[in-house]
């Protein structure tokens, strides 16, 4: 080997192995390898189970024919589906077909479930069958075990069974849909609804704040007419003013739910007071209104509510991105940049420039913005994937729309907290910046014509003098006229020509 050069090599105790496997798979269950098994048996025969484990031997076949991503259901959708079968047990018990005892083991394990006790007993994958029935069952399996255990029996035993008894007067088909909105619509309501009104608040007082400050306008990115910056900010407010009532229109479209129909919608096995009384059960329970389904085979072969639901956040992220690539810029700087605003300072911004900082914050939304739409994409795909009486990507659906509302509330709650609410005005790199606007000259334009206007704003740029001074030098208005004209707090209202021109 030549002296100077340099080559890299692998320590002498690293070995090529193969390549990185998916997450997933048996190693998706956190409970160590040898940990002791139990045999159980289901329609396709035996199989072993952690002997621990609150699932079954249908969790079991799901986690080894899904060893696909290592992504989970998230804690909104599992409560969900722990209210579903908490309510499903009292429903059956007042009907008489569930006795007391069972219905109550039944209650209380589903209610284990809804408080997350159990949420590492749900370890199948998210990309699995298209209905989410290997997810269903993991739930019935689950609470069957747990409230078997409740009533002294033995995990595996079917004293209580995951079929006959959980997941009594119900289908996959008509449950999964049913948990996804009900996930969606609480999750709108306990997070989303009150992150936006905390940030809309933030851009409304920044909008008061700014209302005295003038500045340039921006068209094109190029200079345009001032505007205020309380007035820009007071966009930004409307935007997400208008992203609520988004927000609560995808939440109305999620409401009807799906539970009833069974395995196509004709409702087979349930009994028709079952759907309704677990439903107001369920309504009043999450503080939300829940309907059942007009009609089950729309609300089962298709999911257009979350494809509309998913619409409504796509525009929210959409807004959010728009407001904060605004920040990022009017912040830029801050010498070299358009400066406008002072931006809360969060950290260091680079590892090899001392004393630079970023805007973080308002990244990480334009970032959580990109994966909504994104999400939104997915689920618009998803929702095509309905063929005949069942959609088959709820799974991928439940997962992107739960995840999008969830983003959009952190990131809107933590942009208004760690960013907006510390926003400051530059007030003299606003003022400077209005006098060497080109576009000043629009005020021109009414009294002196368009063309003539148009020459004072070239010989302004030819000669690197403002407008004003261009127009002064030509007298082409008496001075106290061209003062008036030339006001930038003016300009940023309707003229009076505008006035008269709404009253025609």
């Amino acid at each position: 080997m030549s002296k100077g050069k340099t080559v890299a090599t692998r320590p002498k105790t690293a070995k090529r192995g193969p390549a990185p496997q998916p997450r997933g798979g048996q190693s998706a269950d956190p409970r160590p390898a040898g940990a002791g098994t139990r045999v159980e048996r289901d329609t396709m025969g035996e199989l072993a189970v952690p002997a621990d484990a609150y699932y079954g031997v249908q969790t079991a076949r799901a986690i080894r024919n899904f060893p696909i991503s290592g992504l989970r259901f998230p804690r909104a959708f599992l409560r969900a589906l722990g209210l579903l079968k908490w309510a499903a047990a009292t429903v059956n018990e007042s009907l008489g077909l569930i006795e007391k005892k069972v219905a109550e083991a039944i209650r209380k394990a589903g209610w284990e479930v809804v408080e997350g006790r159990w949420d590492a007993e749900f370890p199948v994958d998210v990309f699995q069958t298209g209905s989410g029935t290997s997810t269903n069952m993991n739930a019935n399996e689950v609470i069957a075990n747990r409230a078997a255990e409740l009533l002294g029996g033995a995990r595996g035993g079917k004293l209580v069974h995951p079929n006959d008894h959980v997941n009594l007067g119900q289908s996959s088909n008509d449950v999964i849909p049913t948990a996804i909105h009900i996930a969606a619509v609480e999750t709108i309501e306990r997070q989303l609804l009150p992150a936006l009104t905390r940030l809309h608040d933030a851009l409304a007082a920044k909008a008061r704040e700014f209302d005295s400050v003038v500045k340039i306008g921006r068209t094109h990115l190029q200079d345009a007419t001032p505007i205020r910056l309380g007035q820009e900010f007071g966009g930004y407010a409307r935007q997400i003013e208008l992203g609520l009532a988004r927000a609560r229109r995808g939440q109305a479209a999620l409401s009807e739910v799906a539970l009833g129909g069974t395995a196509v919608g004709t409702g087979l096995n349930a009994h028709p007071d079952f759907a309704p009384r677990v439903i107001a059960l369920l309504s009043r329970e999450i503080g939300c209104p829940l309907t059942e389904a007009v009609n089950h085979f729309e609300a089962q072969s298709t999911q257009d509510s979350i494809v509309e639901a998913s619409g409504e956040l796509r525009t929210v992220a959409v807004s959010l991105m728009k407001i904060a690539n605004d920040i990022r810029w009017l912040g830029s700087g801050p010498r070299c940049g358009l400066g406008e605003i002072l931006i809360p300072e969060m950290q260091p911004g680079s590892s090899i420039m001392p004393g630079k900082v970023n805007p973080v914050i308002a990244e990480s939304v334009t970032m959580v913005a990109a994966q909504v739409m994104g999400n939104d994409v997915t689920i618009t795909v998803g929702g095509q994937a309905a063929n005949f009486e069942l959609i088959v990507m709820l799974p991928v659906m439940a997962h992107n729309l739960l995840q999008s509302i969830e983003l959009l509330a952190r990131a809107s709650e933590n942009f208004a907290l760690r960013c907006v609410d510390g926003i400051a005005a530059d007030e003299e790199r606003c003022r400077n910046s209005i006098e060497q606007s080109l576009a000043m000259c629009t005020a021109l334009a009414p009294e002196i014509g368009y063309e003539a206007a148009a020459k004072i704003a070239k010989e302004a740029h030819r000669t690197g003098k403002t407008v004003r001074e261009v127009a002064r030098s030509q007298q082409i208005l008496p001075e106290a006229r061209l003062e008036a004209l030339l006001d930038p707090w003016r300009m940023t209202e309707p003229g009076e020509e505008s006035r008269k021109r709404g009253r025609r």
